[in-house]
């Protein structure tokens, strides 16, 4: 595998945790350095450790994730995006603007982390017939660090969008995970 295709599959594999990343910086209002290296780190780690378990389970036999991982994905991100919606409408009928939404708590984070990785542990479980063992590591190194960086940036173009449409990003942004969700599941289903 040539360096040029290493670096287009991490790009490819980091777009939904990019999206995820963007999203939380735009409904997070007060927003911290910590807040988007936890994120950043978080959706990197596991986007760099899904392709090895995937690997592992490609060695061993494809039909074991491969039967299921859209649907979890569907089902974490339209249940987040689903809770996004609701405290976005439930706020606009309050008729009391939130000042602030916390930044996601550390479970939050870890299932949106899951979820945004889903496609990576697809990923390696067809990586036994295309990379070996060696090229591995250099693989996961490139996926994580591209994911880190993408997402930090992500975050903080986030807070730009969310500070010009601070009334609205909340809903927008579990509108977009919502879709994020849909579209794995329709791609695995009818695209596959």
């Amino acid at each position: 595998m040539d360096y040029l295709a290493l670096f287009g599959i991490a790009v490819g594999l980091s777009m939904d945790a990019f999206a995820v990343a963007l999203t939380n910086g735009a409904v997070t209002r007060n927003l911290k350095l910590k807040h988007a290296l936890g994120i950043a780190l978080a959706f990197g780690a596991f986007q760099a450790v899904m392709p090895t378990i995937g690997w592992l389970v490609g060695i061993a036999g494809r039909g074991i994730i491969e039967s299921v991982d859209h649907w979890v994905a569907f089902i974490l991100l339209g249940y987040i995006g689903g809770k996004m919606v609701y405290d976005a409408v439930k706020e606009s009928k309050s008729h009391e603007p939130k000042e602030c939404r916390d930044p996601i708590s550390f479970k939050m984070l870890m299932v949106m982390a899951i979820a945004t990785s889903i496609d990576a542990l697809a990923t390696g479980i067809i990586l036994p017939s295309v990379v070996g063992a060696s090229t591995l590591l250099l693989m996961l190194t490139a996926v994580g660090l591209t994911t880190f960086i993408i997402s930090f940036a992500g975050v903080y173009i986030g807070k730009k969008f969310g500070d010009l449409f601070s009334s609205k990003a909340e809903l927008l942004g579990g509108l977009v995970l919502i879709i994020i969700g849909c579209k794995i599941l329709i791609e695995h289903l009818f695209l596959s």
